[in-house]
């Protein structure tokens, strides 16, 4: 059955740095790829019904596998909400990910769900991937450099 996983951490930033991290190619492709992994976005409409289309590249083996899937909800500074499919055919299944952002005292609360991971990925490997992903997303978003 597909696992479920929740994430939730408080970031010393700002709902807007947090929401155009996820909505940016360069960005995506600085934060999101775990530990030993690059990123390449191939495609990225960040509006409700837009689509986009990344892939992962193992840094180690030069394997890589390519998901994409489309925006379900975007609210600016408080919500996203999409689909990831894998291309491969070992991963069937949409998931869902939700991302919920909210202004608090020291920066922001960020929560991300992510339903109906595929039963051939490991919870605890996802739990470790988005772990070492939101460790880059900290590093990205919580500089302030006035420049």
């Amino acid at each position: 059955m597909p696992s479920t996983i929740r994430l939730h951490r408080v970031l010393s930033t700002t709902p807007e740095k947090l929401y155009r991290a996820f909505l940016e190619p360069d960005a995506l492709a600085k934060w999101l790829p775990p530990d030993g992994f690059t990123c390449a976005v191939h495609s990225l409409e960040p509006r409700v019904g837009g689509r986009f289309k990344m892939s992962f590249r193992n840094f180690t083996t030069g394997g890589s596998h390519a998901f994409g899937g489309d925006y379900r909800e975007l609210i600016p500074n408080e919500r996203i909400v999409y689909t990831d499919v894998f291309d491969d055919p070992a991963l069937p299944g949409e998931m869902r990910v939700t991302v919920t952002l909210r202004a608090v005292s020291v920066g922001t609360e960020i929560s991300i769900v992510q339903e109906g991971v595929p039963d051939a990925i490991p919870p605890e490997a996802c739990y470790l991937g988005w772990q070492q992903s939101l460790a880059s997303l900290t590093r990205l978003t919580e500089p302030d450099i006035p420049q």
